[in-house]
């Protein structure tokens, strides 16, 4: 493992760096994915429509191709940003479709009638679904949805292949064809670095869902 030790601190910036795709495309997705949720389930038919098309599209297509559409399509309709802008872009829209579905199967775990009182005492559709019906599905879904969120992390290795630059894959893709190092000790660096994300993750996510257990 001497040559993980030699480049420790370019781990350490490849770390840094990939955490901070992770952090951002957990909180994008989890706004986008919620929001496409109150559209599958709105009463207003064309939010359906748009939710529905949005899901099946985007479960339905391989991460790398999203990716490949962020970096070089959106760039040929003249939008141009960064790799990591785009890297992180696919992965937040990927993501929000698998949160989406697991946000609505809490929704519809809910008691029809809890919604029917919320609109008895004078709620809109928004505000029966913000104050009533999502906190109590928020509940349901931890489990599911903490899946979702791990695999996004490991996800997040992917967007390195697209040129984001400085992420952990990147740092073992520089390392073993620019600097000539060999491969497994590099890439047993770049899983362990990838271990200390998702393992802590998962631990608080199972503390998470103790304690919602506990209070449902």
């Amino acid at each position: 493992m001497s040559p993980v030790i030699e480049n420790l601190d370019l781990y350490v910036d490849g770390f840094l760096t990939s955490l901070s795709i992770i952090v951002v495309a957990m909180i994008g997705s989890l706004l986008l994915g919620t929001l496409i949720a109150a559209f599958r389930v709105s009463p207003v038919p064309p939010l359906r429509a748009f939710g529905t098309f949005w899901v099946s599209t985007f479960r339905n297509t391989p991460l790398s191709v999203v990716l490949f559409f962020c970096a070089f399509g959106l760039p040929e309709l003249g939008i141009n940003r960064t790799f990591y802008f785009f890297g992180v872009l696919g992965l937040i829209l990927y993501t929000s479709a698998f949160v989406c579905e697991a946000i609505r199967s809490g929704i519809n775990s809910v008691s029809a009638g809890q919604a029917e009182a919320a609109r008895s005492i004078g709620l809109n559709f928004s505000q029966s679904l913000r104050f009533v019906v999502l906190p109590q599905a928020l509940r349901t879904v931890v489990p599911p949805l903490g899946s979702v969120i791990i695999a996004m992390f490991k996800n997040s290795a992917v967007v390195g292949a697209f040129g984001v630059g400085g992420d952990l894959w990147s740092t073992g893709q520089t390392l073993t064809s620019a600097r000539g190092y060999e491969t497994l000790p590099i890439f047993i660096g770049v899983a362990i670095g990838f271990l200390l994300i998702t393992l802590p993750a998962g631990a608080v996510l199972q503390v998470i869902e103790r304690k919602v257990a506990i209070a449902r």
